[in-house]
């Protein structure tokens, strides 16, 4: 794990994570996750990431201030995936609503209305804690899952 605190940011991530969770229908499954942070000096991490992408978390940071940001950073998602021949619209996708603990934050409906693009799961989280973090990797591993199980 790391952690990156700036004057007005917190954000906690980890570069490389591999999960092995046995064998699910007969195959055996890994999830191996790669996380970078939205400040827009990491954009080039984030599109390389990206690249064979079976699914992503979109982490909004929840306060009012941030969200002109978190817009900007969905368009680029948009953008990347797209540049590595993936589908916006087809890819698994969860958007988690992070900081939930702060006292500036945005109503849930609000960042649905503004951030939600698809009907994807959303889900609130406080990831300094841990809070709804487990909860959200479950919600994207469960849609890629189905995804592989659709095209076999």
């Amino acid at each position: 794990m790391v952690s990156l605190a700036t004057e007005t940011d917190r954000t906690l991530f980890f570069d490389f994570l591999p999960l092995d969770l046995g064998t699910v229908r007969g195959f055996r499954t890994r999830f191996h996750l790669y996380t970078v942070p939205g400040q827009v000096f990491y954009e080039a991490s984030r599109r390389l990431i990206l690249k064979g992408a079976d699914g992503v978390v979109f982490v909004a940071d929840s306060q009012e201030e941030r969200l002109d940001a978190n817009l900007e950073t969905l368009d680029n998602l948009r953008e990347h995936l797209k540049d590595h021949n993936l589908n916006f619209e087809t890819i698994p996708y969860v958007l988690q609503l992070n900081k939930r603990d702060l006292p500036n934050i945005l109503p849930v409906e609000e960042l649905k209305t503004q951030l939600g693009v698809k009907g994807e799961p959303t889900l609130e989280a406080v990831a300094i804690t841990g809070q709804g973090v487990f909860d959200t990797l479950k919600e994207v591993a469960k849609l890629v899952l189905a995804e592989l199980k659709k095209n076999a």
